[in-house]
């Protein structure tokens, strides 16, 4: 694939399947040139082969495959991202999901954290150039960072900041709420310190989805998923793909949206020294590892709260 300079590109995780793999054919569909990311080989070379066939000449696409339980993985995606493209106009950091129980990966985080958070937190570090890059020669509020989160968040009443990585928590389901919180507050500290320069971070709740979210979940979690009022994936895509195109998503950064609708997460999620402290944190930890190097500086990085 030869990206067009231009011709807008998006970067989809989670593209090999429901929520994610529809929001890329959107973008494709609108002429977008887009880079999915998916684990699963069967099912990203599945995924390929529909985006691919429903662009009709419109856009194009590409699959890159990585686990995004590593950030050793992270690392390598945004390498290879980087590399194909000399522009990024919208990132959407779809993928991540629910465990049965805790798991410590061989990096030595745990798996609920490191795919909902930690993963998507380091893939926009590492692509900021490209994304400040591309943000500098386009109009305000082109460029986006859009995170999808869940009303999960709600069931948690603070960031645990004593506990981020939820290691003392037997409870799966409540290791996601609280990844999820940390997709909103995340959210929020990067359109505090990129919004000037014209990136805009926004989240998203995508409802109750039939898809294969919970797969890896605990059995109840399974039982309810098979039992409630679900949603096509093509419903919360169409709010993504709203996200990623319209002016709307391009105003006034970090918000939360539901169905094309600004909705008013938690009071934990609107905590703004909570989604500072999770930022510094998270860079600590990541160094910690020995990821991410010196992780590039993000626009306002030197800025009050910093």
């Amino acid at each position: 694939m030869r990206f067009d300079p231009d011709k807008p590109v998006a970067v989809v995780t989670g593209a090999s399947s429901g929520i994610g793999r529809s929001t890329a054919r959107g973008l494709v569909v609108r002429g977008w040139q887009v880079i999915g990311v998916g684990r699963d080989r069967q099912r990203s070379a599945a995924a390929t082969v529909q985006i691919t066939e429903a662009a009709r000449g419109g856009g194009d696409f590409v699959m890159v495959r990585g686990d995004f339980t590593l950030m050793s993985e992270v690392e390598r995606v945004a390498d290879e991202v980087a590399a194909l493209t000399p522009r990024l106009d919208v990132l959407v950091n779809n993928a991540g999901g629910v465990r049965s129980r805790r798991i410590i990966t061989a990096e030595g985080t745990e798996a609920t954290f490191a795919a909902n958070h930690l993963a998507p937190f380091l893939l926009t570090r590492k692509l900021m150039p490209l994304l400040a890059d591309t943000a500098a020669g386009r109009p305000h509020g082109s460029v986006r960072v859009i995170a999808v989160s869940s009303n999960a968040h709600r069931m948690i009443g603070e960031l645990d900041t004593a506990d981020l990585q939820s290691l003392d928590q037997d409870n799966p389901v409540v290791a996601y709420g609280n990844a999820k919180l940390a997709n909103i507050l995340f959210t929020r500290e990067l359109a505090r310190r990129a919004g000037p320069d014209g990136i805009i971070a926004q989240a998203m709740h995508p409802g109750v989805v039939a898809s294969n979210f919970a797969s890896h979940g605990p059995d109840a979690l399974q039982a309810h998923m098979a039992a409630a009022d679900t949603v096509s994936p093509d419903e919360p895509a169409e709010t993504l793909v709203w996200l990623a195109t319209d002016p709307e998503g391009g105003r006034d950064g970090g918000r939360y949206f539901h169905r094309k609708t600004e909705e008013v997460p938690s009071a934990a999620a609107q905590d703004d020294t909570a989604a500072t402290t999770l930022w510094a944190e998270s860079e600590n930890l990541l160094a910690e590892l020995g990821f991410g190097g010196r992780l590039p500086t993000v626009p306002g990085q030197d800025a009050p709260g910093a």
